[in-house]
C-alpha cells in the first residue's frame, strides 16, 4: 500500500486513545503489526509533559499520523494542523472536522476548504470523511492523494453502515487509497471492509475498550490480512438459487 510515496505493509492503522495503561497501548500496537498509529495532539501538553508519551510512541518504531480530532471549524483544524507539524515534525495530518455533535459526522464543507488549505500549504492529508463521491471527488481536487470514508459514527462499534456506498467509492476511486475510518467494532466488520476492496481500516476503540486489547488487536490484524486475501482471491458472486457443487452427470443410478 503506497500512501504519500510511502510503501506501508500493515493495513491497520491503530489509533491511541482511552487505552487502559501506556503499557496496554504499546503492547497492542506491537500485537496488532501497525506501522501507523494516529495521535491527538491534545495528548502533547503545551508545558512537555507529554514528551513521555511521545517517546513511548517513538520506541515502538510506527510512524505517527497526528490529526485534528476535536475541531469543528476551518480555522481551528488549521491552526492545529500547524501546531501538529511543529510538533510531531511530520506533514501528514488525519484531517477531522466535525460537524454534528452526536453523530460526530465530518462537516464536509468545512473538510473540503480545510484540505486545499493545508495541501496548499505542503501538507499531506488524510480526511476523515464520509462515504459521498462528491465530496470525495472535492476532495481530491483539493489535493488529496488519500480517502477515509466512515463506516458508521465514531466510537460507536456499528460496523459498516452502508457497504453498497464503500462499494461505489472503491469503483468511483480505483487508483486512490481508500481507508475505512470509524465504525469498525468486531473482527468481522474488518474483514467485510477488506472484502469491498478497501486498502486499510482504522480503528480505535474496538481494540482500546475490549475487555482484552492486546488480543483484540491480533484479532484485528488477522482479520484484515484475512479480508484482503479473499478480495484478491476474487470471491464468487452471490446467487438466488442454489446450484449443485457435485455434477449430476456420471452419478450411479441405484434401482
Amino acid at each position: 500500500m503506497l500512501l504519500y510515496g510511502h510503501q506501508i505493509q500493515s493495513r491497520l492503522l491503530l489509533g491511541t486513545a482511552q487505552y487502559p495503561s501506556p503499557a496496554i497501548l504499546v503492547d497492542a500496537i506491537r500485537a496488532s503489526g501497525t506501522q501507523i498509529v494516529t495521535v491527538s495532539l491534545r495528548r502533547e501538553a503545551a508545558d512537555g509533559s507529554g514528551a513521555g508519551f511521545w517517546d513511548m510512541l517513538r520506541d515502538t518504531g510506527t510512524r505517527i499520523l497526528p490529526n485534528t480530532a476535536g475541531c469543528h471549524s476551518v480555522q481551528e483544524a488549521v491552526t492545529t494542523a500547524h501546531m501538529a507539524r511543529e510538533v510531531f515534525g511530520t506533514n501528514w495530518i488525519k484531517l477531522e472536522v466535525i460537524g454534528h455533535s452526536d453523530s460526530l459526522q465530518p462537516d464536509v464543507f468545512a473538510l473540503v476548504e480545510s484540505a486545499r488549505i493545508l495541501c496548499d500549504d505542503g501538507f499531506q492529508v488524510f480526511p476523515y470523511t464520509t462515504d459521498d463521491l462528491v465530496v470525495g471527488e472535492k476532495l481530491v481536487q483539493a489535493g488529496c492523494e488519500v480517502l477515509m470514508p466512515w463506516g458508521a459514527p465514531i466510537g460507536s462499534g456499528q460496523g459498516l453502515r452502508n457497504p453498497d456506498a464503500l462499494r461505489a467509492m472503491r469503483a468511483h476511486f480505483p487508483d486512490i487509497p481508500l481507508i475505512v475510518d470509524a465504525g469498525i467494532g468486531r473482527p468481522s466488520d474488518a474483514v467485510q471492509a477488506m472484502e469491498l476492496g478497501m486498502d486499510a481500516v482504522l480503528l480505535n476503540t474496538a481494540v482500546a475498550k475490549a475487555g482484552d486489547p492486546v488480543q483484540m488487536a491480533q484479532a484485528m490484524a488477522a482479520a484484515i490480512d484475512a479480508g484482503r486475501a479473499g478480495f484478491s482471491a476474487s470471491p464468487m458472486e452471490r446467487r438466488d438459487m442454489a446450484v449443485p457443487s457435485t455434477p449430476i452427470l456420471g452419478l450411479a443410478e441405484l434401482a
